[in-house]
């Protein structure tokens, strides 16, 4: 009778050798079944020699966005050529150097534009818009010291003096002076 209860629980591992290699297998299939794939996955039909690989067009696609300018750096940035405009990084820089031959409205009027108009023209991040009368009277009676402080520090999502560290800090005084004139 304990022939028949061995048979009916045997198993197809009748050795510790085939035991062995069932255990080889059972880690060495999956790893080159996963390595087989992992090659097909990255193998592609991308040409090398495509213009698209060469060094101009890599260069081209990897150039930098913006350049740094430290506040108080006294060389003036050049602006790049190609793909577009002067860099956002740069423009601010630019802008408090330029309207130094202007009147010291046209000047206010130019650092806006140049770094104040992106946020207080369409009231991005809650800025209030120039103009906007309602939303600029209980900041303007706060008084011009509070919103000057405000702008020398930054307040919200505002950074101080509008992001553009390159500003004096009449400058930005004459800025929140031209502001409020237009938002009265």
């Amino acid at each position: 009778m304990s022939d028949v209860e061995d048979e009916g629980h045997s198993t197809p591992i009748q050795t510790p050798g085939q035991l062995i290699v069932v255990v080889l297998a059972a880690f060495i299939v999956p790893v080159v079944v996963l390595s087989l794939i992992g090659r097909f996955a990255v193998e592609s039909s991308v040409d090398p020699n495509s213009p698209a690989f060469s060094e101009e067009a890599v260069a081209k696609r990897l150039h930098p966005v913006g350049k740094l300018v430290i506040a108080g750096d006294s060389t003036q940035p050049q602006a790049q050529a190609g793909e577009g405009a002067v860099l956002a990084a740069t423009a601010p820089a630019t802008a408090s150097a330029a309207p130094a031959a202007e009147g010291p409205a046209e000047k206010a009027k130019t650092i806006y534009t140049a770094s104040c108009a992106a946020c207080h023209a369409t009231g991005a991040a809650g800025a209030p818009k120039v103009g906007d009368n309602a939303a600029w009277a209980p900041r303007i009676k706060t008084g011009t010291e509070t919103l000057y402080t405000s702008a020398l520090k930054g307040k919200n999502a505002m950074p101080p003096k509008g992001g553009n560290a390159g500003l004096s800090d009449d400058d930005v005084k004459a800025v929140v002076d031209y502001m409020v004139s237009q938002s009265k």
